[in-house]
């Protein structure tokens, strides 16, 4: 189960590169691969943080074997059911079909996943997932890349080509939305209304392709461009939009590494951003339409006290600036331009690859405007600020994906998360009515994987 998760997670971040989008786990069909537990990868053996070798797996190409001859393609599926439980402080109408105000059991998603090699130099992870709190299928995660290596400047060097369908997901680091912690949330509990184009992500609405390069374990740069989708092909792939957006939409990442300390320690900035144009509502009849910019901000730091138990650290700041000249020809804003702003930062300690806590905190401000965040909480009494603030508390428990497990084609994380609200769409008043608690299950499961011996020295 643990190593099953490890390759699911490793499957669904190629995925997400190339063709999908989800918060990454370990997939059991990349640790059979690779012939290494999911832990080799992944902090906490499951994801989606990474770890040395994890990030070098994806800026490879996700193409690392053991037997690079294998073309067993049923080694490179995975399935995973994904399950919780939710509690809020107060009842609350529930999204999702067919649930109560209060203290739901929810089959959050079922999804299937492919990952790993298509040919010796190109590999991808794909996800399809069914909705459980919505009843529908959709297409999910997708990241396929072709990588290379060479020399520049006396230097070495590893370049790529990517396709992906969501916005930030094909970062080497799992750090950029949509793979923020906390890594699973509710479905059905309410959450805040306001958020930036990255929080949204744009999960399956998009296509694009890209170039990367990573420079003497340094420096990266990455720019990737996408196309949104047709209405009429959204609709057919289960993502149906709300906006229309209807331009290109251009993606860049620029980012700083530096290991030290013999190794244990590594340190991580970055920067990155994009621009879209979009109709809101689909509506066409302005002739106008609203521009969006967003630039963020990264810190990621780890330290290894050895490949099993660690600290890491991440901080992540988004500006967002919006034109609004659709929304306001529509009545459906007060001001011409506005702002978000989110800030999220966590920390985590991994005990042996086994309890990992982590503990975060969130806050999103930004300019008031009555008219556009009414309309975004359904709430007549919200007083026009997208304001939002709080901490996440998570508990996680994965018995797989260590050497030492007897299985590969399996792996399980357990958690209980609480969330707690200072301040929730605009005030505080009675914010910790929203505070939620929530149990969750992920299986993930590759039954035609063979039984491996984990190579257990890479993995010290």
């Amino acid at each position: 189960m643990k190593s099953l998760l490890r390759q699911l997670f490793a499957v669904t971040t190629a995925a997400v590169l190339l063709f999908s989008a989800h918060n990454a786990m370990a997939i059991p069909s990349f640790a059979a691969q690779t012939n290494q537990p999911c832990s080799a990868c992944h902090v906490g053996a499951f994801g989606p943080q990474l770890k040395p070798y994890g990030r070098a797996f994806k800026l490879y190409g996700y193409v690392a074997a053991e037997d690079p001859k294998n073309n067993d393609w049923s080694q490179r599926l995975t399935t995973s059911l994904w399950t919780s439980f939710n509690q809020t402080n107060k009842d609350q109408t529930p999204g999702g079909v067919g649930y109560g105000p209060n203290s739901n059991f929810s089959l959050d998603q079922v999804a299937a996943y492919f990952g790993g090699r298509i040919t010796p130099t190109w590999g991808a992870i794909q996800e399809v997932s069914y909705d459980g709190a919505n009843r529908a299928f959709f297409w999910d995660a997708m990241d396929a890349r072709h990588a290379w290596t060479g020399e520049m400047f006396g230097e070495d060097y590893v370049a790529g080509i990517l396709f992906s369908n969501q916005l930030g997901n094909t970062s080497i680091w799992n750090s950029t939305p949509p793979n923020n912690f906390p890594y699973n949330t509710s479905r059905i509990a309410n959450s805040p209304a306001a958020g930036t184009l990255f929080d949204d992500s744009l999960n399956g609405q998009i296509f694009g392709s890209g170039l990367y390069l990573s420079w003497n374990d340094l420096l990266y740069a990455e720019t990737t461009v996408y196309a949104p989708l047709s209405h009429n092909l959204d609709q057919a792939v289960g993502n149906p939009q709300s906006d229309t957006y209807v331009s290109p939409i251009p993606f860049w990442h620029l980012a700083v590494e530096h290991e030290f300390d013999h190794h244990q320690q590594y340190v991580q900035f970055g920067t990155y951003g994009a621009y879209a144009e979009r109709q809101p509502g689909g509506d066409q009849t302005t002739g106008l339409r609203d521009r969006v910019a967003d630039y963020g901000f990264e810190a990621n730091y780890q330290y290894m006290a050895d490949m099993h138990n660690m600290w890491s650290l991440h901080g992540n700041f988004i500006h967002e600036k919006q034109y609004l000249d659709a929304s306001n020809a529509l009545s459906q804003s007060d001001n011409p331009t506005d702002y978000l702003n989110t800030l999220k930062a966590d920390v985590t300690y991994t005990i042996d690859d086994t309890i990992v806590p982590t503990v975060g905190y969130f806050r999103t401000t930004g300019s008031r405007d009555a008219t556009l965040y009414q309309n975004q909480t359904g709430d007549p009494n919200n007083n026009g600020s997208p304001a939002s603030e709080g901490f996440t508390m998570d508990l996680a428990y994965v018995p797989f994906g260590k050497p030492d497990s007897s299985f590969n084609w399996g792996n399980m994380r357990l958690a209980l998360e609480y969330t707690a609200y200072t301040r929730f769409n605009g005030t505080s008043k009675n914010a910790s009515d929203n505070n939620v608690l929530f149990a969750n299950m992920v299986i993930a499961l590759a039954p035609l994987v063979p039984a491996l011996q984990h190579n257990a020295g890479a993995a010290q």
